[in-house]
């Protein structure tokens, strides 16, 4: 039996930016795949272990925002 990684909104910040791993249907609302705040998302998507923190991004945003930037 392999071992699950479970995420519950506590380990986050309302604001911060997650990953839904897959579809989460709840009585009042159906949400897709993709990236919600943290405070969107309903108890059940954590609970069902569908969420997931994104990757940081390494560097500053100068850096990230100007294509003729280069990169070492």
């Amino acid at each position: 039996m392999g071992l699950e990684r479970k995420m519950f909104r506590g380990m986050f910040d309302q604001t911060e930016v997650v990953q839904l791993r897959q579809t989460c249907f709840t009585p009042n609302r159906v949400f897709e795949a993709g990236q919600y705040m943290v405070g969107e998302l309903p108890d059940i998507a954590f609970d069902m272990g569908l969420v997931e923190r994104l990757p940081s991004v390494r560097g500053n945003s100068a850096e990230l925002d100007d294509p003729n930037s280069e990169v070492d």
